[in-house]
């Protein structure tokens, strides 16, 4: 008989694992939308693979997905809890490229701040087999192994989340540059205090959440309407005075911003959505233990 292709050394196995590291932080990242619990679902999932039966595992890159999905869901069934308890909204941990998290994470380019935040209203099973099958491409065999369920109730499973994320995600699939544009002069109207600047960026159902977490001041509620959240904006600017600035970044793929103290520290990150050339949504996230990994 030959030998089974992944009864190898430690050091293949190290490096075949390096390789597909920031994938399956990616994956993890999907489920959970927190990069520390991403990262420490994966190196769990190492460790088990260093325990496992070389010799009964065919695909290795198959078996650390389908473990790493497995331990994803199974730390947000139980996160669940925790975020119902949450001061405030919960949003996501962001992923800014240029700080280290980019050099950790394969991120999918429909992995930005609103659609987790849209993925949070899908039950634990939901997302998984949404995440798994729609965004990352597996088949729904290797889904049923992650979720413990049949291929044909996963394909249920995604079928009701593909429903209920496009009721509620972003409509419109915006031309980078535009994006880029419309964040520019987003800043410009913020930094300068400009009610009416805001208003002709802002759309008429605009909605704003501030993820603080109860460390800092955030707004405990979702700012809904173009009104209240320029007088939002204008009122942060205000309380704030001439402390720090707004830095251009790359939020989760999309062009967004850092509000950046005058010590050179990140005190706050912005994500936005734009469709027809208008601001949907502003995700703020300012709670510092989710800024650790953002320079």
């Amino acid at each position: 008989m030959s030998r089974p292709p992944y009864v190898n050394s430690d050091e293949d196995l190290a490096a075949e694992f390096g390789a597909i590291r920031p994938r399956l932080v990616g994956v993890a990242y999907g489920l959970l939308g927190s990069l520390d619990e991403a990262e420490d679902v994966v190196q769990d999932a190492w460790f088990r693979l260093g325990r496992a039966d070389r010799s009964a595992i065919e695909d290795v890159t198959g078996w650390l997905v389908v473990t790493v999905s497995r331990l994803a869901l199974d730390v947000l069934r139980s996160a669940r809890v925790r975020r119902e308890e949450y001061v405030g909204p919960w949003l996501p941990e962001p992923v800014v490229t240029g700080g280290d998290p980019a050099d950790r994470v394969t991120l999918d380019e429909s992995m930005n701040l609103a659609m987790l935040v849209v993925l949070e209203s899908l039950s634990p099973a939901e997302r998984t087999a949404f995440v798994l099958h729609d965004v990352f491409g597996l088949p729904f065999e290797e889904v049923a192994q992650a979720v413990g369920r049949t291929p044909a109730a996963c394909s249920q499973l995604a079928a009701r989340a593909r429903k209920r994320v496009a009721a509620r995600a972003p409509r419109f699939e915006v031309d980078a540059a535009e994006h880029r544009r419309v964040v520019e002069a987003f800043t410009r109207a913020a930094q300068g205090r400009d009610v009416d600047a805001l208003l002709a960026l802002l759309d008429p159902d605009v909605v704003l959440r501030s993820d603080g977490g109860g460390v800092v001041r955030a707004a405990r509620r979702p700012v809904h309407g173009a009104t209240r959240v320029a007088r939002f904006l204008v009122g942060v600017a205000e309380r704030f005075g001439g402390g720090g600035r707004l830095v251009p970044a790359t939020v989760n793929g999309l062009a967004g911003l850092l509000w950046s103290r005058d010590d050179g520290a990140v005190g706050g990150v912005y994500g936005l959505s734009v469709s027809a050339g208008r601001i949907t949504e502003i995700n703020v996230v300012v709670n510092p233990e989710k800024l650790r990994s953002v320079r």
